[in-house]
């Protein structure tokens, strides 16, 4: 046991909501809670402490300020009188009457508009650390400070490098981020390196127009106040070793995202060839292992935001961290993007992601852990701004169920415009409000008896797929690793979306429609919804006639 608190409401404060929810978090803490009620009497308070003699006493205060100075004189005699100097007083209430009990002079630590995750870092006894703004300076710190808090992240880059500065500082000194991921202009993600080849017409379209080293590390330097916000940045669509090295040496990038399939001709995000693509992020991904950098493998909502069936999705999933894997990646961050595609239905949208978890932390062995990283679906956001908050919200709330160590804050205003920093502040406050109601206790959802089935119909269906491509491709030494392996089967169709109808790297024959809330592959001339086995036995039979 860490110590034992008592908490209580005084006066005629009868507010105890708050003084719960923490005594709730101290005794997952490891402290011994004591609760003594609503309206507690100063005289009382003070017998409860002598009997007790607990490490910390929390007050909570929550009516009219003026009404509390003659309380808070009473307590104050009452401590002096009792000599309790071993004992920390600690407060929590609103601004105004936190203001009123900073000027008694009594307490330890005051909470007023703190978020829960300061509570938390409190509990952990980290307080003391405060005054120095000691904050974890990679992610595991981060992380492992804050847990069950998630840390959280949002992408920020404006088409001026300068506002983009000036905007980082601002985020920064608001304290509601832990993770800037910088967004370069698509100029940068692909000619960084060849920039004669950049069209000038095009500068800040995307994001921010870096151009040099220097203009990485003046970004780097904005971060360096409030609470220190770590910096990520994307990792380019082309030259994708080389931006990596400038990114860590410039940013000391808290983790590397890269795709294994993407930024090519599949979706025309650079000029790579697929099957040469594949091949450079593996070396992406290996590169960061070898450097026990953390890494993300973009992927699998890639595919679902073309329309791709779930089960796809969930394929996807497991072959990006089963590469990243391979690749020796110590640390694999596992992005559940929700809301893909807008008109899947709550609950079938959580037994997609609760499939992808049980597929990927399979892999999980001494050398390999994962982290949960959920987010929003953009496209699920509304133009209108105040539906859009509504939005971020909820979708925050449903993401909560798989309890993520990382939340990827989506801005409610993306649908309109990117996001200013007061909007990338203010989205992040709405969704720490979200996470704080739920981390003091909602009902468990991922119990649900639709969601526990769909999960595991998706997970027999995921597995049907692998199996189909390692047993047809079995001359190579590990077919879910093999670059040849996964182009062809883009080609084929085993991997495949609606939106690559028409691409000359994929087969692009995929049709999937929407049925009762899930996204499912789909036979046109049948209209029946088509298994695994009867898809791919589709493609496998037209292959080797074909072939023939």
């Amino acid at each position: 046991m860490r110590g034992k608190i008592i908490a209580c409401s005084i006066g005629n404060c009868v507010h105890v909501a708050g003084v719960v929810n923490f005594l709730r978090l101290a005794e997952e803490m490891g402290y011994e809670s004591v609760f003594l009620g609503p309206a507690v009497s100063i005289e009382k308070l003070i017998e409860k402490v002598k009997k007790e003699r607990p490490k910390f006493v929390g007050v909570s205060y929550r009516l009219t300020p003026s009404a509390l100075y003659p309380l808070l004189e009473e307590l104050k005699k009452g401590i002096e009188r009792e000599g309790f100097k071993d004992i920390k007083w600690l407060f929590g209430g609103t601004e105004p009457t936190a203001e009123v009990a900073r000027k008694a002079n009594i307490f330890y630590k005051v909470f007023d508009i703190e978020g829960m995750d300061k509570v938390i870092n409190f509990l952990k006894g980290k307080a003391e650390l405060e005054l120095k703004k000691s904050y974890g300076r990679n992610l595991i710190e981060r992380i492992e400070g804050k847990y069950p808090y998630p840390v959280l992240r949002h992408h920020f880059g404006l088409p001026s490098l300068e506002e983009t500065i000036r905007g980082i500082e601002e985020i920064a000194e608001s304290e509601v981020l832990d993770i800037i991921s910088l967004a370069p202009d698509q100029n940068a993600q692909q000619y960084f390196f060849r920039q004669e080849k950049m069209d000038n017409k095009l500068d800040g379209a995307g994001g921010v127009p870096v151009r040099c080293e220097k203009d990485f590390i003046n970004i780097y330097k904005a971060a360096q106040r409030g609470n220190y916000p770590l910096i990520r940045c994307y990792s380019g669509t082309s030259d994708l070793l080389k931006m990596a090295e400038l990114i860590r040496k410039t940013l000391k990038n808290a983790w590397c995202a890269v795709p294994l399939c993407w930024y090519n001709e599949l979706d025309g995000r650079g000029d790579r060839k697929l099957l040469d693509s594949i091949r450079e992020n593996q070396k992406v991904m290996k590169w960061h292992g070898e450097r026990n950098i953390p890494v993300e493998v973009n992927e699998s909502h890639h595919w679902s935001l073309r329309d791709a069936h779930d089960t796809l999705g969930v394929v996807m999933a497991f072959l990006a961290a089963y590469n990243a894997k391979k690749a020796g990646v110590k640390t694999y961050i596992a992005q559940y993007m929700f809301n893909v595609p807008p008109a899947i239905s709550p609950k079938m949208d959580l037994a997609k992601m609760l499939a992808k978890i049980e597929l990927i932390e399979s892999l999980e062995d001494d050398n390999f852990k994962t982290l949960r990283q959920a987010r929003a679906g953009l496209a699920k956001f509304s133009p209108d701004l105040n539906l859009a908050k509504g939005q971020l919200a909820a979708s925050a709330g449903l993401a909560m169920a798989i309890k993520p160590h990382i939340y990827h804050v989506v801005g409610y205003c993306e649908a309109h415009h990117a996001a200013t920093p007061k909007e990338v502040i203010e989205s992040c406050k709405i969704v720490r409000g979200v996470i704080e109601g739920y981390i003091s206790g909602y009902p468990n959802i991922i119990s649900d008896e639709e969601v526990i089935s769909r999960k595991n119909w998706l997970i027999k269906e995921a597995k049907y797929t692998l199996e189909f491509i390692k047993e047809n491709f079995k001359e190579y030494r590990d077919p879910w690793s093999s670059p040849e392996v996964i182009a062809k089967c883009i080609k084929l169709g085993i991997l495949d979306a609606p939106h690559l109808k028409g691409n000359p790297a994929a087969c692009g024959k995929l049709e999937t429609r929407i049925v009762n809330g899930r996204l499912e592959a789909y036979d046109m001339e049948t209209g029946k919804v088509l298994s695994e086995e009867e898809r791919l036995d589709k493609i496998w039979n037209y292959a080797e006639k074909v072939s023939a």
